[in-house]
């Protein structure tokens, strides 16, 4: 697990009239999916890139557990950080293997060792070894280079995880099969992901935290659902579509709106609902049973609780 944070952190590049990224300072938790959201132009990129020293801040630092990045060799940082890619980014000449094999082969494991990886990692996103280790991306779908070029991020199993809108050339019906495999990716592996997207839907359907930048500015930090209830600024309101939460709650999951279970908590027959689900399925689940509250499960445990009041006074904070 790693966490990430930035310092009163900026970056000017020669000639430019304001900084691309001006004082940001935010912590990322571990193991948590955090989406950098923004218009064109505001730093977003910019500041993904300072994480894996592609760029070199001007002023402030940025620390990983602790330690100032700037003290670790460039090429070591780069080992343990995995980074994505709108258009996959993989090696033409190579096969899918030996593109997966790359940070592995660099890292100095055994052959056997990463034929093993390789194998692992096509099973982890659903490409099936036999079929796809031989294979040359202009062999694949656009789907497909992104599935491979996520397991070639994955293949040093870093700890963090840079993607940098890696769905943005996909088309739509796959873009939404690629967040869905990123979702269930995440609940698996828990890594400490930021992700670059200029596109609202996908932000609040995959983050944990959303991260809004305008003008190289961090704006607003806070849940997906927070940033709906309570946006900071009539810019984020705007940006995020927050008078209309009806569209918003099929695209929040339950586990950023739920609340902690109270001390004397009894499920008694209350009906349950998982965390991954939609808020618009909660809402609908609420309704069909005449419920107050739902119990929000994690594989079956009770981990939170989630009442009819609290989606309604949300939605009422929204449109006001």
């Amino acid at each position: 697990m790693s966490t990430i944070r930035f310092d009163q952190v900026s970056l000017q590049f020669p000639g430019a009239a304001r900084p691309a990224v001006d004082r940001c300072s935010c912590e990322i938790a571990s193991g948590k999916l955090v989406v950098i959201l923004g218009p064109s132009g505001c730093g977003k990129t910019t500041l993904l890139k300072m994480v894996n020293r592609l760029y070199e801040p001007t002023a402030g630092q940025i620390s990983i557990d602790g330690q100032d990045i700037r003290q670790l060799q460039v090429t070591r940082l780069r080992q343990q950080i995995g980074y994505v890619i709108q258009q996959s980014g993989l090696f033409p000449h190579m096969t899918v293997a030996q593109n997966i094999a790359v940070v592995p082969k660099l890292l100095g494991w055994p052959r056997a060792k990463i034929q093993a990886r390789i194998d692992e990692l096509l099973t982890l996103v659903e490409l099936s070894p036999q079929e796809y280790r031989n294979r040359y991306p202009a062999q694949l779908s656009g789907g497909q280079q992104q599935r491979i070029g996520l397991a070639r991020a994955l293949a040093g199993d870093p700890q963090i995880m840079l993607m940098d809108e890696p769905f943005g050339a996909i088309d739509a019906i796959t873009r939404t099969t690629l967040q869905d495999e990123i979702l269930r990716l995440q609940r698996q592996l828990q890594k400490t992901i930021l992700f670059v997207s200029h596109d609202v839907e996908e932000a609040l359907r995959l983050a944990d935290y959303l991260l809004i930048m305008q003008k190289g500015q961090i704006i607003q930090y806070d849940t997906p659902f927070h940033v709906l209830t309570k946006p900071a600024s009539e810019f984020v309101y705007n940006l995020v579509g927050a008078d209309d939460m009806v569209r918003q709650l099929g695209l929040l999951r339950v586990e950023t709106a739920m609340m902690a279970l109270p001390p004397d908590y009894s499920q008694n027959g209350t009906p349950t609902v998982d965390r991954s689900e939609s808020l618009r399925h909660a809402l609908s689940l609420i309704l069909k049973t005449g419920a107050s509250r739902l119990t929000v499960l994690d594989n079956g445990a009770p981990i939170g609780e989630l009442t009819l009041e609290h989606i309604r006074d949300s939605a009422s904070l929204a449109s006001a």
